[in-house]
């Protein structure tokens, strides 16, 4: 079963990832990270399932950090 917006927000919320408001357009949100390159755009509204898509690049991008975290800890 697929995640919903929403859910994907508060995994990036709890990752440290920063809303940039009014960035995005519509339902657009906009999601930056200092030690991401890549923002990650989420579109839909909160109560709308997720594209697979969206799912991976949430994923990877939180794994990402927590890779950069290990790494920094070394």
């Amino acid at each position: 079963m697929p995640k919903k917006i929403r859910e994907l927000k508060q995994m990036l919320q709890k990752a440290g990832f920063t809303l940039l408001p009014k960035r995005g357009k519509g339902s657009h949100s906009y999601w930056v990270h200092p030690h991401i390159p890549n923002p990650i755009v989420l579109s839909g509204k909160d109560s709308k399932d997720a594209k697979p898509y969206q799912e991976k690049d949430v994923i990877a991008a939180v794994k990402e950090l927590e890779q950069l975290e290990e790494g920094n800890e070394s």
